[in-house]
């Protein structure tokens, strides 16, 4: 009977071991779990969950060990940092069906996702380094991978935080895994990737499929991760929309209308982060961003990114006011600035938490229950006195619409002399003033609160200036025959 632990491991010099599988140490992603390999304590297999998809598997499994990218293991103070899980031997049953494939064991618990290190609340909590440089070192490290990647022609398309860990080191070296998702460059063929996530997911691919999306997709979601590390965690498609009662877009509709608020010019959707730093970053960082995230542009690739953040690594300035700071450019240290809004902020909310608040002119913490009940009861007196006022201003104001056609007929011929055009500016003056005094009554009595009551005491005085206009100047049906 067929040992289920026991595999056959083919390697890249098709010499082949046979491998028994041990505990299983971790449930992987959609594709597979992950094993411990006993007789190999530094690698760990991947067995995939379909085996049906043996075949491809396996090719796309082979042209990785054949065109593997240059990301070598680091050494770094006597330790090892293993940087990505890329495949180092072909798994296969006895039967001959690809089950998975060996790669190298990251241990990831002196890893965390790189999502843990966009928030400072997030980085207190996992115990990682405050330092700005750590934030900068960790962009240059995912980009140096990601360009070796692309310099083999391979692509990650799936390409997001969540996907990218972070050792807990002062160089803050990256690690990637499930490598067998990426988009892989074969000798004659490309084996594309499967997934791809929102809010990385560049403009012009939003009608595309994973496996047609390729070095555009990766530049576009490395600019990303390369400016929420810069910017204290923010989304360059997230800001304050313009607009507090409009449509509140997600993040991935906003980079589908390239509603980037930190270029040159200002977004049509919304406004910059209020506790965004780009301002204080370099004026060839802002360019690159620009290039990224506006229409119409040529976005920096891997290998741009590479050399322009070692360039921002060797120009990182320390700051005085706070050593866990750093900056780029004369402007100063946007960090500190960012924190000192941040303070203000949170001392004027504190300070008008703190103000009492008055009913009135009562402290409502001094109202007792039998204040209260007279307060209620007078500010109910309050509203009959105010609607009894209302009610006198609407009969008063349709008695003196009604009666002003007869009032006004011992100024006639006053008021015909004057002409057509005078009598309807007059008019027009009269209506402008009156309807501003409704306007103003509807903001001050409840009863006048009803729109339409309004709109019915406008149209009655418009009405009757009209009808006194036709009266005093003889105007009748037959005015309007030709």
């Amino acid at each position: 009977m067929m040992d289920m632990n026991i595999c056959n491991a083919i390697f890249s010099d098709s010499h082949f071991e046979r491998i028994a599988l041990g505990n299983m140490i971790n449930k992987g992603g959609a594709a597979g779990k992950i094993y411990a390999v006993p007789s190999k304590p530094e690698m760990v297999a991947k067995i995939f969950h379909d085996k049906t998809k043996s075949q491809t598997n396996r090719l796309k499994l082979e042209a990785m060990i054949q065109n593997r990218p240059n990301i070598p293991t680091l050494h770094i103070n006597g330790k090892k940092f293993v940087q990505i899980a890329w495949p180092e031997a072909v798994l296969e049953d006895d039967e001959g069906f690809c089950i998975g494939y060996l790669m190298p064991f990251i241990n990831t618990d002196e890893a965390v996702s790189l999502d843990h290190l966009m928030q400072k609340a997030v980085r207190q909590k996992q115990h990682l380094t405050e330092k700005y440089k750590a934030r900068v070192d960790a962009a240059f490290n995912v980009t140096a991978m990601v360009a070796a990647l692309h310099q083999c022609g391979h692509y990650i398309v799936d390409l997001k935080p969540a996907n990218v860990s972070v050792y807990k080191a002062d160089t803050m070296p990256v690690a990637m895994f499930d490598c067998d998702g990426f988009s892989i460059k074969g000798e004659n063929t490309r084996y594309p990737a499967e997934y791809v996530s929102e809010e990385y997911i560049y403009p012009e691919g939003v009608n595309e499929n994973p496996e047609d999306m390729g070095e555009d997709q990766d530049n576009f979601a490395l600019a990303v991760i390369i400016f929420r590390l810069l910017n204290n965690g923010i989304h360059p498609f997230a800001g304050t929309p313009l607009k507090k009662d409009g449509e509140m877009l997600d993040i991935q509709t906003r980079i589908e209308g390239y509603h980037y608020a930190y270029g040159l010019w200002p977004d049509t959707y919304q406004e910059p982060h209020p506790y965004s730093i780009h301002e204080y970053f370099d004026k060839k960082t802002l360019d690159m961003f620009e290039r990224a995230f506006a229409k119409k542009q040529k976005r920096p690739t891997a290998k741009e990114w590479y050399e322009h953040l070692k360039y921002l690594s060797d120009i990182l300035k320390p700051c005085k006011k706070n050593p866990d700071h750093g900056f780029f450019t004369n402007k100063g240290c946007g960090l500190c600035a960012v924190e000192e809004r941040f303070k203000l902020k949170i001392n004027a909310i504190k300070a008008q938490k703190d103000a009492p608040q008055k009913i009135r002119g009562f402290e409502v913490s001094s109202l007792t229950t039998e204040k209260a009940e007279a307060l209620k009861k007078e500010k109910r007196r309050e509203f009959i006195r105010l609607n009894k006022v209302a009610l006198l201003f609407v009969f008063a104001h349709l008695i003196f619409w009604t009666g002003l056609p007869v009032w006004l007929y011992r100024f006639k011929s006053i008021l015909t002399s004057k002409g057509y055009f005078v009598q309807m500016l007059a008019i027009a003056l009269v209506m402008k003033s009156v309807f501003g005094i409704l306007d103003w009554a509807q903001k001050k009595f409840p009863l006048l609160q009803n729109q339409a009551l309004i709109n019915m005491l406008k149209i009655y005085a418009f009405i009757n200036s009209v009808v006194g206009f036709l009266i005093y100047n003889h105007i009748g049906t037959d005015f309007f025959k030709f």
